[in-house]
């Protein structure tokens, strides 16, 4: 199972009714059930945008009235005890163990809040590192928080980071264990880049993720680009508004699409496909056919060519590309 299926399944099995969620993890073999149960173990609150996007991936579902859920410990501990009975001992001591072993893993139990309130007044690389190791929704709350400058010198540093030694981790460990009674120890890791900062960015408000973006550019318009390729995907224009594909559809050419949507999926094509008239809808499933196989790089790369578009549009006020959170009402 890849990083990305394990937090799939994760977030599915706590987005259902334990009962359900026990069933499904006792089908499981036995690597699968403690890598599973390590990462509900590792889950903070989880927003009902993403168990929607989980359970319509597994299921080809679209439910509503999603209110998030959330993971932890406890949630683990429940399932396995249900799913394995008398053998769900030996399961979670590996799973307590390896979320012990985890870099500031014991933050996992503390909230957003409070633990604002200790890192608020430490050095921008302080909190840079404290926020390279926790969930990206609970980081984003305290950069929120964060003054202006501040959050500026944070970002920058989770950006650059790269490796951190053990012994750097370690007295920063220490430090809170003083304030905050608990300590983990830590292995060499590696932590931050520029995929921490995207990740952090799409899930903070957007009004906080333009601000830090705008100030960013003022000294490294380089990094603000790689930020922002890699917190918009091409996948992600299915969850645009008809009207902002439309938008985007007049200006990419057909034989661009053409390509592009030879590696995309179903839901993405057909929501394209819905937007054009019947007769360029035909020569576009034409246009597609008629290229054949072709090398996943050149989609990639032409997809990346219409995600610069749509950056560029919505740059110009032209389109909304929501990142992380609850798409814009409209007033009358």
């Amino acid at each position: 199972m890849a990083a990305s299926d394990i937090r799939k399944a994760a977030v599915l099995l706590t987005s259902l009714p334990q009962q359900a969620a026990a069933q499904l993890l006792g089908k499981m073999d036995p690597k699968q059930v403690e890598a599973v149960s390590i990462e509900i173990a590792k889950l903070g609150a989880i927003t009902g945008d993403e168990q929607e996007s989980v359970i319509h991936d597994f299921a080809n579902a679209n439910p509503s009235g999603l209110t998030g859920g959330s993971g932890g410990l406890g949630v683990a501990k429940n399932l396995l005890e249900q799913a394995l009975g008398k053998n769900a001992a030996a399961t979670l001591d590996n799973v307590r163990q390896s979320i012990e072993a985890l870099p500031f893993g014991f933050l996992q139990k503390v909230d957003a809040q409070n633990l604002l309130t200790f890192i608020i007044d430490e050095h921008p690389q302080t909190i840079a590192l404290v926020l390279s190791h926790i969930p990206a929704s609970q980081a984003s709350l305290i950069i929120k928080e964060l003054s202006t400058d501040k959050q500026l010198s944070v970002i920058r540093r989770i950006a650059m980071m790269g490796q951190t030694s053990p012994e750097i981790i370690r007295e920063v460990e220490e430090g809170l264990e003083h304030r905050m009674s608990s300590v983990v120890s830590q292995q060499f890791e590696k932590a931050g880049g520029v995929q921490a900062v995207a990740e952090i960015l799409n899930v903070v408000e957007r009004a906080t993720e333009r601000t830090i973006l705008e100030n960013l550019a003022q000294d490294n318009a380089e990094l603000v680009e790689e930020i922002r390729r890699l917190m918009f995907v091409f996948e992600d224009i299915a969850k645009f508004t008809d009207r902002d594909i439309q938008a985007v559809l007049k200006n990419v050419e057909s034989s661009q699409w053409a390509m592009a949507l030879k590696g995309a999926s179903e839901e993405l094509k057909q929501k394209l496909l819905n937007n054009l008239s019947k007769r360029a809808s035909s020569l576009l499933l034409e246009e597609i056919e008629y290229l054949g196989a072709v090398r996943a790089s050149a989609v990639e790369q032409v997809q990346q060519q219409i995600v610069d578009v749509i950056r560029r549009l919505e740059d110009m006020g032209e389109i909304t590309v929501h990142s992380g959170e609850e798409e814009e009402r409209f007033v009358q």
